[in-house]
Parts: structure tokens; sequence; C-alpha cells
């Protein structure tokens, strides 16, 4: 399987840290998360990757290439940054013909049993994405029954958002996206209609936009769901803060 690292990021929430890195390059326990991430898909028989690169991009090349963890290639944003919707369409030369890729953001420290999840993905599955029961004010929605991706919900604003008009959010499961996902490279496809449709693409550049929007506007048609991994820790790396917890997670691991 191959997999490509989110690490196109500004990173503003690890300021002052990221006015000289990128957040790629942020250390925990003396490594770079992007280390971490690349050690831990690695050693769960993920043998290749793509990076995307945006903020102190050259940087993220020069440790790419001293890095022999395993063969990477970049996915250039230098000129905008795509978001994460953006970002995996840009990528898509490095990603087709390999059937299913994983995606994961470069701040996300987790012990997650990466061919664990892989063995989850269903036949119809054009992604599968992992959630977790944690407080959040952001949920994605889902089917009770089948796991299915139905919307999305911001309880702190109660702003819904599902191409399922009469959707009752409190029928639906609540669960939190991890930033962590498998995709069928049959995605790709089903984006170009996206761009299309929304009009998003209206010069020689690529065009921008969420992952997240792309799953909400099309997961009545192609099946997006759901997976809760139990007893999961995972530390996501988006502020100071949270760098004690990642060290302690990474020092729980390594010790183990």
């Amino acid at each position: 399987m191959k997999s490509m690292i989110f690490a196109a990021g500004l990173g503003t929430r690890l300021k002052p840290m990221t006015d000289s890195m990128p957040k790629a390059l942020v250390p925990v326990c003396g490594r770079p998360l992007i280390e971490h991430v690349s050690r831990k898909l690695k050693a769960s028989g993920i043998d290749e990757a793509v990076v995307n690169v945006h903020h102190f991009a050259d940087m993220i090349e020069d440790w790419i290439g001293s890095q022999d963890i395993m063969p990477m290639k970049t996915s250039d944003e230098r000129d905008k940054l795509l978001e994460t919707g953006g970002g995996i369409l840009n990528a898509r030369r490095h990603l087709e013909g390999c059937g299913t890729f994983l995606v994961h953001n470069v701040d996300i420290i987790s012990d997650l049993d990466i061919p664990w999840l892989a063995s989850q993905v269903r036949p119809d599955a054009m992604a599968t994405l992992l959630v977790s029961d944690r407080k959040t004010s952001r949920y994605l929605l889902f089917d009770p029954e089948t796991m299915r991706l139905v919307g999305w919900t911001n309880v702190s604003t109660s702003q819904v958002k599902s191409p399922y008009p009469d959707i009752d959010p409190h029928k639906c499961l609540k669960l939190a996206f991890s930033g962590i996902h498998i995709m069928s490279e049959k995605v790709f496809e089903v984006m170009d209609g996206y761009v299309l449709e929304k009009g998003l693409k209206t010069d020689d550049s690529a065009p921008r936009f969420p992952i997240m929007d792309f799953y909400l506007s099309v997961c009545d048609t192609y099946g997006i769901y759901g997976v809760v991994a139990e007893d999961l820790h995972l530390v996501d790396v988006g502020k100071l803060d949270t760098l004690e917890l990642a060290e302690r997670e990474i020092s729980r691991l390594q010790s183990e």
C-alpha cells in the first residue's frame, strides 16, 4: 500500500516554533513528527509515501532527501495551499495504480494498528475514515446500522451539513475524525466530477477544496464509512500544549 502524508500546513497553532520550521519537522522525543509517522507507516507494511509541501517546503524536501526509511516523493503546493481534498487530487500521479492508499496527517501520533484498519475496508468503500468517540464541537454523523457517513454537525452552533435534507442528527452516531483514512483510487474520478460541478477549477492552477466538503457532497452516492478502533491512544499535535502529551505517548510506545 502507498500512503500520503499531509505536511503542507502552516502550523499556526504551533507558533512560535513554526516561524522557523515546518510543522512536519517539529521535534518530539528528539525526532521530527514526520519521522515518527514515516517509521510507523513503514512498520505497518507501507512501502512508499508522497508528502505534500508548502510551508518551508525546502526544509521538508531536504529531510526527505536525507532519510532512508522508505522511498518518498513530494507533491508541490508552494504556489498555493490546496487544502486536504485539493492536496490529494494534486498528488494523483503518485497514488493512482495502487488500488487503495492511506492518508495520514503529519501531526497525528497514535498506536493505531494500520493493517487492522486496512482489514476493515469494505469492498464498496471509496473511503474508510478512522473515527473515535471523543469530546469535540464538530462531529461526523454516521448511520448507526451501517456506519456510513451521512453528514456533519457543529454541536456548538447546531449547524448541520448533509446531502440528506431530512437528516436528524439525534438519530445518528456522532464521532470525531482522526486525520487518518484509507481511500480507493476510484476517488480521483469522483473528485474530477466534483471539481467540475462546483466550478472549483477556473484557471490552469490546481483546484483547492477540503476533503470533508467533498465527502459530505458525495456520501449519498458513494460508500464512505467510519471505523472505530477500540482503546485507541491518539494525540493530535496541533498545539504547543499537546507536545508533552505526544512525548509521553511516543515514550510509552517505545517502551512496549
